[in-house]
């Protein structure tokens, strides 16, 4: 499966395994992980949480838009959920395509995709409190923790 939502830490190379080919001229990874200041507050750990079917159909759509916009390309995100703590990878996308301008482009917009489309929320812990974060845009917030029904579908 190129597209998955995980419970356990990311096996990065796992992830590039996916998309080496023999047409590529280039890979591109690019790794989120878990900072300790955010809006110079210190973050302790976050949870990250998803709607599972839900962003494992919107991962494969981002893949679809890639394929579409770049030939040739290959491409494979995992996004990890539950507890994660400070440094821990949170996201790692791979892309690989013939050329390399190509391959950085695409890698770009799966992570802006992501933060767009892909149902996945998270809560934030830091030293004086928490917060639910809601939508990675941060334009929607999640007070109850996980997004009302009709969050899921605009």
């Amino acid at each position: 499966m190129n597209f998955e939502i995980a419970k356990e830490p990311i096996n990065i190379q796992a992830v590039i395994d996916k998309v080496v080919q023999r047409n590529a001229g280039a890979i591109t990874t690019f790794i989120g992980t878990v900072r300790e200041l955010t809006k110079g507050k210190k973050t302790l750990y976050l949870i990250y949480e998803a709607y599972e079917s839900m962003a494992v159909k919107k991962l494969e759509q981002i893949g679809d838009e890639i394929k579409e916009r770049w030939p040739g390309a290959e491409v494979a995100i995992t996004h990890r959920v539950g507890r994660l703590d400070i440094t821990d990878v949170a996201v790692v996308i791979a892309v690989s395509t013939p050329h390399r301008a190509d391959a950085y482009e695409a890698n770009r917009h799966a992570i802006e995709r992501i933060k767009e489309i892909v149902p996945i929320w998270k809560k934030e812990h830091w030293e004086d409190g928490e917060e639910w974060i809601g939508d990675q845009l941060e334009k929607v917030a999640y007070p109850t923790g996980k997004p009302e029904e009709k969050d899921l579908y605009e």
